[in-house]
């Protein structure tokens, strides 16, 4: 028994030496191998080319951070049970065609950080199940059609940061499983529209850092499924068009650190199931009334870091589900209660970073003070004077009604003003207003519709109204309106506009502009004749010393021409001799008369 059993411990252990004299040959010189987790670690190892000798049941290996240039044709195609392959931050500026050809349980492969400048049509041939592909910090520029054809199941591509000018309309052919694309930081000068229709099952692409100008109708058409769209530092952008994003059923859009100048109203409308949108970081100056309405879902806008002035009122109108607003960092002085919807969902109010003036008007922010979340940034007062630097938090209950009042608006001169003035006067109505917060000055016309800045007759910087060139159809009633969040107030002024006749000679001022008069016949002759002269005497004088000065111009012109032109023939005879037969007074001829002569002298 004791001899059976030492065999046996003997034959085992020459079984395990050998089983570690296979498993030490099976890594590489340079590398890490893992057995019990089938890994190879050769990353940082200098090495210049893909190391051999691999075990074939592999899953995990990393040849990151060498100094790899190429990698050529069927490469890994012993490494049938390769999950991972990491060759990112090396120097490979060419794969083969077929490079990867019999990694069919290749679910990752890092390409980032190489010099690859062109992907040949091919070169991800046999890679039907990877799912995340990674091409960011490459200097590519182009894709070209059926670049990816094969990766039926590939769901995540990077590609940012390479030098991409263009990408071919059928590029991303075979990808119809892709549902994260990034093209960040690239030098495409529009959206590749017709290559992004190819990626019906996408729901998240961002685009960063491009030099494009403006999104075109249409931009993003058959991405149905798409819910995250982000573009975020394109700073020529400035417009987009109406339909830029129609057909698009997003949950969350941001458009940041753009040169947006006013919010794309027209562009949202259709996006009824957004909950998520931020236009951070553009000069946009105000948020219009009842404008934002088809957003239905909306529970989060951000737009931090831009140039709002004003929210106005029923700003959020419609917006039901509506929790969170970042306006942080702005030129904000308010922020009233009527922008607001529904002030029972709201939860976070970002409002630091904003020249507030604590008044009334935020009375409602500070009464909330200890249920809304101001995420850890509490809004301060910088006016008025007495209350500077203090956050919302150091007010008490018993100063709340001493320190945010108003005083209400009160038009400082109420004299009756009324104008009788003949038509194409100018007339100027003064409506001054005194108040805390200064008080808005609005114009009612007599047909009783607000008043713009602009036009024939408009409203003043200082809140005169201006009636321009006077109709008769303006004749009426105006009203100003002087309000505040305390109170309003008004002033009724009368305009009266006296006809004058179209008969006259001098021209006269329509809506479309002036108009010269016209001089219809009449069947009145002496009504005719009683017209005052349309011409002074010295328009007369005038007029008569330029036609005459014009004809002698004219002759003096002829003459001299006739001159010059008389020189050019030479010699010419000034007299002249004739002869003649004189007629017979009798019958046809002059047969038997005697002929005659004369000379006639040319002048």
């Amino acid at each position: 028994m004791f001899v059976e059993s030492v065999v046996r411990w003997g034959l085992w252990s020459i079984l395990f030496q050998f089983g570690q004299g296979v498993s030490a040959g099976s890594c590489p010189p340079r590398c890490v191998c893992r057995p019990e987790a089938k890994e190879i670690i050769c990353s940082g190892k200098n090495v210049n080319s893909v190391p051999e000798g691999f075990s074939s049941d592999v899953r995990r290996l990393d040849l990151s951070r060498n100094r790899i240039k190429t990698v050529g044709r069927r490469q890994f195609s012993g490494l049938l049970q390769l999950q991972e392959l990491n060759l990112s931050d090396n120097s490979i500026s060419m794969i083969e065609v077929e490079a990867f050809l019999g990694l069919k349980n290749l679910r990752t492969l890092l390409l980032k950080n190489n010099r690859l400048k062109i992907l040949p049509v091919g070169v991800f041939s046999g890679l039907s199940s990877l799912r995340f592909l990674d091409l960011s910090q490459n200097e590519i520029l182009v894709f070209l059609d059926y670049t990816f054809k094969e990766m039926f199941n590939l769901q995540t591509l990077e590609a940012e940061e390479n030098d991409l000018v263009f990408i071919s309309q059928r590029a991303f052919f075979g990808l119809q499983n892709l549902q994260e694309l990034c093209l960040d930081r690239s030098n495409l000068t529009s959206i590749p529209t017709e290559a992004l229709s190819q990626l019906q099952s996408l729901t998240k692409l961002r685009m960063l850092r491009l030099t494009i100008s403006t999104l075109p109708n249409n931009a993003f058409r058959r991405l149905q499924r798409l819910q995250s769209l982000v573009i975020s530092n394109w700073p020529a952008l400035d417009t987009m068009a109406g339909n830029s994003l129609i057909g698009l059923n997003l949950t969350s859009l941001v458009i940041s650190s753009c040169n947006l100048s006013a919010i794309p109203y027209a562009a949202l409308r259709h996006l009824v199931y957004l909950r998520f949108l931020d236009l951070s970081y553009n000069p946009i100056t105000v948020i219009q009334g009842n404008l934002l309405g088809d957003l239905l879902r909306l529970q989060e806008l951000h737009l931090a870091g831009g140039s709002l002035l004003k929210i106005e009122a029923g700003a959020f109108r419609g917006l039901s589900f509506f929790r969170m607003l970042n306006v942080t960092s702005n030129q904000l002085t308010t922020l009233e209660e009527s922008a607001f919807h529904s002030l029972g969902n709201l939860q976070v109010l970002r409002l630091d970073g904003n020249p507030l003036a604590c008044d009334c008007r935020l009375l409602w922010v500070v009464r909330r003070r200890l249920r809304l979340n101001f995420d850890g940034h509490q809004p301060t007062c910088s006016s008025p004077s007495a209350v500077r630097q203090r956050e919302f938090r150091d007010f008490s209950e018993k100063e709340l009604p001493r320190v945010f009042t108003c005083r209400p608006a009160r038009i400082m001169d109420r004299r009756p003003q009324e104008a009788r003035v003949e038509e194409g006067t100018t007339v100027l109505f003064s409506c001054k207003a005194d108040g805390d917060p200064i008080p808005a000055i609005t114009w009612i016309s007599s047909t009783r519709n607000v008043i713009s800045p602009a036009g024939r007759i408009r409203v003043l910087p200082n809140g005169t109204l201006e009636v321009r060139f006077a109709q008769v159809q303006d004749s009426g009633t105006y009203q100003c309106l002087a309000g505040n969040a305390a109170g309003n107030e008004s002033l009724t002024v009368g305009l009266y506009v006296k006809g004058v006749s179209r008969n006259r000679s001098i021209p006269f001022f329509t809506e479309e502009g002036w108009v010269e008069p016209s001089n219809p016949q009449t069947a009145n002759s002496s009504a005719q004749m009683a017209k005052p002269f349309p011409f002074d005497a010295k328009t007369l004088i005038i007029a008569t010393t330029m036609g005459f000065l014009s004809f002698l111009s004219s002759v003096a012109i002829c003459f001299v021409f006739m001159f010059f032109w008389s020189q050019s023939k030479g010699q010419i005879k000034h007299t002249a001799t004739i002869d003649f037969v004189p007629r017979s007074s009798v019958g046809g001829g002059g047969e038997g008369g005697d002929g005659g002569r004369f000379t006639m002298k040319l002048i």
